[in-house]
């Protein structure tokens, strides 16, 4: 090591700024200890800032407010069955028994503050212990100005998933969109949210109107300064520094040059992940064989430099799980700058009137199931030798009311995303199977079985609408199920949907209080991992929405609570007085 380098000294640092790494940052500083945050990209945020920023937290205060109380056996019971032997007693009771105090400890003493999602359901209903409501928050929507001079360095919404660079929150925000035409209040707050929107857009060059995973990143990085956590942005770590067996620091590269800072307590890696990482992607994923044949919608510095720091010091990558990747159904989308940018299928799969076909023409799955298990079942169903890759399937009277992929819902127009083949079309169905490679016969004849039961607003074959999971994604207006409708009258429209991700579940071992593990299952001193670079607790299962945010922010808060060695849950009120 060159005797040169700078040194810098702090109690804590932070390798990433995503929900994990902020978590732990601020509830670090809070209990009084001098934390740096570094973070690889030049903006802060990393894929939490691209996410819907929900956050599957059972037993949730918001949820005991509201008068939904449930024992923890309940959600315990639910993931028991799910995760089936993936299930960690030890990681599982951390997290339980963390989670709702983390999310009031954000609540009583810092920015972050939370929106419920008490009307959410659990994926899969008919698993026991699963919840019909009560087990998700997200944060409040927020004012950009309140986050000062830190706005310019945090990152905006993904481009596909906003409107003119304006996030849409889920819930009553993104009905009144979807309601535009039908409704004088739905087309007054569109109204109101646009034309503030083009007045930020004009002064600050950006969205101020703050939801979804960018309101939550706000939150906990004005937070974090609040509390003097030092935010350093294009630094990133190339190496960890070693006090005997002690993790004890890092090398970052700095804008100045390369830096030295020492942890006196230690270090946590939040770096994400390693979804962009081609090598990992090629080794773990399935039907990926060259690690290309996979459209990750986490920024591309999302690449595993957290595990691979971990394995420099002894740490091993977890792969005993049931997937390595937290699988996203997305569309490639054609920009008219030349760019190509990735759409996730989150909305439109549960609304009456889609189904999704393999190239035979044939469904594979219920299409308002999570997007977990579209891919999922995506992977299993497409034949070997073959593209992994499914088209959904509308009329042009559910395009204009849902919307299909990243083509927006009436009054926006279509007609660019026909010319530049996004979407495929056809008068009939034949020719909609022309048009996208599909066997015609065999979409005929799914088609007609299809509609011979939607007409009643039944689904034999694989049940759509069976679940309160189902028909929530569902339209509450189209009786009798709010996810099924025939698909009868052309014009057709189809679009390409392939494997995509939300993020990794394979990650660096830990015990319950978030300390990395060697390969001998011993605690690596000064050495922690949440969020991505975590083994995800879920096993690679996706029980729940959520499930990626809920354990990143309570690992991060179970991390830092363990650095400033509170081993038991006191008062937080307590501890702030003799601060």
């Amino acid at each position: 090591m060159p005797a040169q380098l700078p040194d810098i000294d702090c109690d804590v640092l932070v390798v990433g700024s995503g929900a994990a790494g902020l978590s732990a940052a601020v509830t670090a500083a809070w209990h009084g200890l001098k934390v740096i945050v570094v973070e690889k990209d030049p903006v802060f945020g990393g894929a939490t800032a691209w996410s819907g920023g929900w956050a599957w937290v059972p037993c949730n205060p918001l949820a005991r407010r509201a008068g939904i109380i449930e024992d923890v056996e309940q959600p315990r019971t639910y993931l028991r069955h799910e995760l089936g032997e993936h299930f960690d007693p030890g990681m599982i009771d951390a997290f339980l028994a963390a989670g709702p105090r983390m999310v009031a400890f954000f609540e009583q003493h810092t920015a972050l503050q939370f929106a419920d999602g008490n009307a959410i359901a659990d994926i899969h209903g008919e698993t026991p212990g699963a919840g019909t409501g009560g087990r998700s928050v997200i944060a409040a929507p927020y004012e950009g100005r309140k986050v000062g001079r830190l706005l310019k360095r945090l990152r905006t919404t993904l481009r596909e998933t906003s409107f003119m660079g304006m996030p849409i929150m889920a819930g009553a925000d993104l009905s009144a969109f979807l309601n535009l035409t039908r409704s004088l209040k739905a087309a007054w707050h569109v109204t109101r949210r646009f034309t503030r929107h083009l007045f930020d857009l004009a002064l600050h060059g950006r969205a101020l109107q703050l939801v979804n995973g960018v309101a939550l990143i706000a939150r906990l990085a004005k937070s974090a300064d609040d509390l003097g956590v030092l935010l350093w942005e294009s630094a990133p770590v190339t190496e960890l520094l070693r006090d005997g067996s002690r993790v004890s620091g890092a090398v970052v590269n700095t804008d100045k040059g390369p830096m030295r800072i020492h942890a006196r307590k230690a270090v946590v890696l939040a770096a994400g992940g390693f979804a962009n990482d081609i090598e990992r992607r090629k080794a773990l994923f399935p039907r990926t064989p060259t690690g290309h044949e996979h459209w990750a919608l986490p920024p591309l510095a999302v690449n595993g430099d957290g595990l691979r720091l971990g394995e420099s010091v002894g740490a091993r990558v977890n792969n005993n799980v049931a997937s390595p990747v937290a699988w996203a159904p997305v569309s490639l989308v054609p920009h008219s700058d030349g760019s190509t940018g990735h759409f996730p299928h989150i909305i439109e799969r549960g609304k009456p009137g889609i189904i999704g076909v393999l190239r035979n023409g044939q469904r594979f799955v219920n299409e308002a199931n999570g997007y977990f298990d579209y891919v999922s079942a995506m992977v299993d169903a497409a034949p070997h030798g073959e593209d992994v890759a499914s088209w959904l399937i509308c009329t042009h009277a559910f395009q204009r009311r849902y919307g299909l992929g990243i083509s927006r819902p009436f009054p926006l127009p279509l007609s660019e995303f026909i010319r530049s083949g996004y979407l495929k079309t056809g008068n009939t169905v034949e020719e909609l199977a022309l048009a996208c490679g599909i066997d015609p016969s065999g979409l005929r004849a799914t088609l007609d079985d299809y509609n011979r039961h939607a007409r009643h607003g039944e689904d034999p074959l694989f049940g759509r609408g069976s679940t309160p999971y189902n028909r929530k994604q569902g339209d509450s207006t189209n009786l009798p199920n709010p996810c099924v409708a025939p698909i009868e009258a052309g014009p057709f429209y189809a679009v390409k949907v392939q494997p995509g991700c939300f993020g990794t579940f394979a990650g660096l071992k830990v015990n319950p209080h978030a300390q990395v593990l060697d390969g001998s299952d011993q605690p690596i001193s000064g050495l922690y991992a949440a969020g991505g670079d975590m083994a995800s607790i879920m096993g690679g299962h996706y029980p729940a929405g959520g499930i990626n945010i809920g354990p990143a922010l309570t690992f991060g808060y179970i991390a830092a609570r363990h650095i400033a060695s509170i081993t038991a849950f006191e008062q937080e009120n307590d501890h702030a007085a003799h601060r």
